[in-house]
């Protein structure tokens, strides 16, 4: 079978992206060990290099102001100066500074309004960044506290490891994962938790101390055969988990978002949540929304079967290097294709299928998981790659 994001799909020019912005979902990609993507080239782009610069500049100012010493997130791009989870603060200012930045450039010089799109998405701190782009805070208010309890965020992250829990046969049983996670913590040796649901097969775990050592063990007893635990050898803050309760950080967070200018209005476009796997935000409820991102898991795998089943024809990710979101839907993209061209007769009724969801009509009236098929025609963007392939 041809791939259908490549083969079968027209150029997305301006005019293509255009036409198909009233179908098209914005995804923002979150805190990652490499942050820098081509800012570099925006930064020095003729051009675009200005409208760059104002967003670093001003979200320099921010961090500076917060965290009471010098941020200058211009040279550490223009020098593509190497990260480490010291610099998780300017991390976080840097990577939302981008992200409005080249919504900037998009509209600026294409004319094209993410306000305009029906959907947005944003994995970890990129769900920051979309209320900010639609219109819920600024982004020096929702910065504030971030930054505000970054450094607790990094003291914690010295003992804590990342596993990755997966699958190679049937669905995980969460709640089985769960349950360990809670047997292991109830030792009293430190807290693991899930941190973030990717797929059916697949969850991401935090862990203090030994306590993955101790998962990847029991792991192997109580689980299928073919359960696996890999371990990131990276440092992460161990947000999205119980973990930041220990120096109170949610409840801080709490009290520093009570008096956070803003928040008075729904999002526009709305926001498929991954604190709730919905489109949950109202006029009133993003306070609480975001007290519960600190320490409850990402429900990525909801917030990307719902973006599929939403009928959008074209994701486009924006921040710098975007990489979760567009590998989640890339698996998606390959697996289906892979079953679509099995020699079985389940093959066959899948590619019968997957013609019928090219029809808007009837995808309204199939099933959320038979909408998985809708996968591998679902165009994508890699905005800052597209931007610097464009001349305005």
């Amino acid at each position: 079978m041809d791939d259908a994001r490549n083969d079968d799909s027209p150029e997305i020019t301006p005019e293509r992206l255009k036409e198909l912005l009233a179908s098209s979902g914005f995804a923002f990609r979150g805190f990652d060990q490499s942050n820098l993507g081509k800012s570099p080239e925006l930064l020095s782009h003729q051009i675009y290099g200005p409208t760059v610069e104002k967003h670093l500049l001003n979200a320099s100012a921010i961090a500076s102001d917060v965290l009471g010493r010098e941020v200058d997130l211009v040279a550490r791009v223009r020098e593509r100066r190497a990260e480490t989870l010291a610099d998780y603060a300017d991390a976080i200012a840097l990577i939302v500074a981008v992200e409005m930045a080249q919504l900037e450039l998009l509209r600026e010089y294409f004319g094209i309004e993410f306000r305009s799109a029906p959907l947005a998405i944003g994995y970890s701190l990129g769900e920051i960044a979309a209320l900010v782009a639609s219109g819920v805070y600024s982004i020096d208010a929702v910065l504030t506290p971030l930054l505000a309890l970054s450094d607790d965020m990094v003291a914690q992250a010295e003992d804590v490891r990342m596993g990755i829990v997966f699958s190679r046969g049937p669905e995980m049983e969460f709640s089985a994962v769960e349950r360990l996670c809670l047997e292991i913590t109830n030792q009293g040796q430190g807290t693991i938790a899930i941190s973030s649901y990717l797929s059916p097969n697949t969850v991401l775990v935090l862990g203090q101390r030994d306590t993955l050592d101790e998962l990847k063990s029991a792991v192997k007893g109580r689980f299928a055969k073919g359960t696996n635990v890999k371990e990131n050898p990276h440092r992460w803050p161990p947000i999205h988990t119980q973990i930041t309760r220990q120096k109170h950080i949610p409840d801080r967070a709490a009290v520093m978002m009570e008096r956070m200018p803003g928040g008075f209005v729904a999002p526009h476009p709305n926001i498929l949540s991954c604190v709730t796997g919905a489109m949950s935000y109202t006029d009133i409820n993003s306070r609480d929304i975001l007290n519960r991102w600190v320490d409850e898991p990402q429900l990525l795998w909801d917030v990307v079967e719902q973006t599929i089943s939403s009928g959008v024809e074209l994701l486009i990710h924006v921040g710098p290097a975007p990489n979760i979101i567009p590998a989640t839907m890339q698996r998606i993209s390959q697996n289906v294709q892979q079953q679509l061209a099995a020699k079985t007769w389940g093959g066959l009724g899948l590619r019968a299928v997957s013609r019928m969801v090219r029809r808007p009509w009837l995808t309204s009236v199939l099933s959320s998981k038979t909408n998985l098929l809708r996968a591998p025609f679902i165009q994508e963007v890699i905005l800052e790659d597209w931007l610097l392939a464009q001349m305005p």
